[in-house]
């Protein structure tokens, strides 16, 4: 499965080098995906067609529409990616080569990795309510006249940061624990992969299996810019620009009937209250073959 509107590099003679290797191969089927595309349920249609390996050529948003309808199933995932980001793949040491990461899907070495699920709807990287959720909508307007790029992205988050800001109430149980906190988000978090990158502690909690839950202090407009700028360039401080906390469950309560929630650059509307959980090994994928320089 093919989504060619995927960051630049759907644009690049690597991404054709690659789709003239796929097409050479029998026993391959190409589907595209356009813009109006359902993308879980084109997977879900492959799955139940028989397919044992389905292959996501895109970013993480294209990654995490496939994986809803894999997760649980057996069937392998490939992964050549394409986006922006590509913090699945990176996490999992696939190459971002197009070509070479065909190379990898060739190999067919696989192992089970974990996922998230909040109300069902299952994501890769993160999901999130409030603020994340409104940068998402600026960001695509961002995007629409500057183009995909990883400084678009950015700025997105500071242009939202500056003209949105709305504050929640929230009662967050952890594990049983309960939680009254107000904040402008809450973003949760299954990969340690994008943790390492932005420097924000709580990768080692996921890897032992928990999910990670930040909070943005509640103290208006010009801390939440100032806050997210600091992610930006790595600087934020534990316990001063965000609270974390940790569970194998998690519930949040925003004492309002549903809430724009956000997954994997993805975004719909959900009913309160909001149920996190992380499916352990859910999830089996084609990775590079383990060495002693990428165990």
């Amino acid at each position: 499965m093919v989504n060619s509107g995927s960051g630049k590099k759907s644009q690049a003679p690597e991404y054709q080098a690659f789709l003239d290797r796929a097409r050479q191969s029998d026993d391959v089927t190409i589907k595209e995906l356009s813009p109006k595309s359902d993308i879980t349920e084109t997977a879900a249609q492959g799955v139940s067609e028989g397919y044992g390996k389905i292959v996501a050529a895109g970013g993480d948003g294209t990654i995490s529409g496939i994986c809803a309808a894999l997760a649980g199933n057996d069937v392998t995932l490939g992964i050549v990616p394409l986006g922006t980001f590509n913090f699945f793949a990176r996490s999992l040491g696939i190459p971002q080569d197009p070509l070479a990461a065909w190379e990898v899907i060739a190999e067919g070495h696989h192992r089970q990795v974990s996922i998230g699920a909040i109300n069902g709807q299952r994501f890769i990287n993160n999901a999130s309510i409030g603020a994340y959720a409104s940068v998402l909508q600026v960001r695509e307007d961002v995007y629409k006249r500057w183009g995909r790029s990883r400084l678009t992205a950015y700025w997105s988050v500071i242009k939202a940061a500056a003209t949105l800001y709305r504050s929640l109430n929230m009662r967050i149980t952890v594990d049983g624990v309960t939680h009254e906190l107000r904040s402008p988000m809450v973003f949760a978090a299954v990969r340690p992969y994008q943790l390492d990158y932005y420097d924000l502690p709580g990768a080692q909690t996921i890897r032992e299996g928990e999910l990670v839950v930040y909070l943005a202090p509640n103290g208006g407009r010009i801390n939440l810019l100032w806050r997210a700028f600091k992610v930006l360039i790595r600087q934020v401080e534990n316990n001063h620009d965000y609270t974390m906390l940790s569970g194998r469950e998690i519930k949040i309560e925003t004492f309002r009937r549903e809430r724009l929630v956000a997954w994997d650059g993805e975004r719909s509307r959900m009913q309160n209250p909001f149920h996190l959980t992380m499916l352990q090994d859910g999830l089996r994928v084609i990775v590079p073959a383990p060495d002693k320089d990428n165990p």
